[in-house]
């Protein structure tokens, strides 16, 4: 009977000891942890929501620090201990310049609260301002400004045609008389009007076709013209496109009995050689699929290597070479040189041969 009573005691003494010290605990309690600024101008410049809070605990509270997770979001909190029972804040302001479209941001708040953390969350989404004249038109030609001086219409099929427009202004103050130079027969383009008053917008309106390009891969062209007659090697729009097949529409059957290449080896190292001397390699591949192959195209990455295909088309179980040299010729030190193949093999369409070494 005494050892019960004496282990009662104990128990008693343990709960009234985690009681007290948990009522001598401060606790943070918020009115919300998170808020939805909902639709904001990024114009308006900064957005400023406050998050209230109450020390439940029965000792003072003190907030330690608060941790935003962007630099676009500042904090601010209150600084002085908070009383039991009384109210506090933590402050979060949004800077919305250059961040339109939709944000999450967050705080952590660090206090000596039974909740040693917590986390409080803002979003919304922030609309643009409205751009002004010359930060739209950011790309000078002479007094003609464009919103941009490069197009890049990314893969496209061998007959696919695309079409783009880019926005100008004359920002002289003489009219400006535009004539196109030397426009490659895959591209079209026309300007809108060809005579620009000063301070008048206009537009260039620029087709691609495929189908008259008659290549293959990463290509690039020029829409090149003179101002009031002048020519300046500035005076030019670069179009850029990947000119490739697209295989996704093929059936398992025709997957199936399509040609398949197949490199002995990729990667050819010539070790060690003296500048000016060249060095030579066979890349031998093979057609292990059920119909024929063809090379569309065989590209070096530098004007120092050489490819000489033994052939453009190789059939179903045939193999054939491609015959490389390196010339050395202004050369020193480590040399990493690629050669782009590109197939109608619908799995390895594109793919990559590689020489190195080194240039004494």
């Amino acid at each position: 009977m005494k050892k019960i009573a004496i282990l009662f005691t104990v128990i008693f003494l343990f709960v009234n000891s985690s009681l007290s010290a948990q009522q001598r605990t401060a606790s943070i309690t918020f009115t919300e942890e998170s808020f939805d600024f909902g639709k904001i101008k990024e114009a308006d410049g900064l957005v400023t929501h406050k998050f209230s809070f109450t020390n439940t605990g029965t000792v003072p509270l003190l907030i330690q620090n608060a941790q935003p997770s962007c630099g676009c979001t500042t904090p601010d909190w209150t600084k002085q201990p908070v009383m039991p029972g009384a109210k506090g804040f933590v402050k979060a302001t949004f800077d919305p310049n250059g961040r339109p479209g939709t944000f999450d941001k967050s705080i952590t708040v660090f206090s000596n609260a039974d909740r040693p953390t917590v986390t409080l969350k803002i979003s919304g989404s922030v609309a643009p301002k409205p751009l002004a004249v010359m930060d739209e038109y950011r790309f000078p030609m002479g007094d003609l400004k464009l919103n941009t001086s490069f197009i890049s219409f990314g893969k496209v099929g061998p007959l696919s045609k695309m079409d783009t427009i880019i926005r100008f202004i004359n920002a002289g103050k003489e009219p400006l008389n535009i004539k196109l130079l030397n426009i490659p027969v895959s591209l079209k383009a026309s300007f809108k009007p060809e005579v620009i008053k000063p301070s008048q917008k206009g537009e260039i309106y620029i087709v691609y076709d495929a189908s008259k390009k008659n290549d293959w891969g990463f290509l690039f062209d020029y829409v090149t013209f003179t101002l009031n007659g002048k020519q300046d090697p500035a005076y030019k729009i670069t179009v850029a496109a990947e000119i490739t097949e697209d295989f996704s529409k093929l059936t398992p059957k025709q997957l199936e009995n399509a040609p398949k290449i197949k490199f002995e080896n990729t990667n050819f190292n010539f070790g060690t050689i003296k500048e000016g001397q060249k060095s030579t390699y066979d890349f031998n591949f093979k057609n292990e699929g059920k119909s024929e192959l063809i090379l569309r195209k065989v590209v070096p990455s530098c004007g120092c290597t050489t490819t000489t295909p033994k052939d453009m088309k190789v059939k179903p179980g045939g193999s054939s070479t491609i015959h490389v040299v390196f010339d050395s010729s202004g050369k020193k030190g480590s040399q990493s040189k690629t050669i782009t193949i590109i197939t109608n093999d619908p799995q390895t369409s594109n793919l990559m041969l590689w020489i190195k070494g080194t240039v004494e």
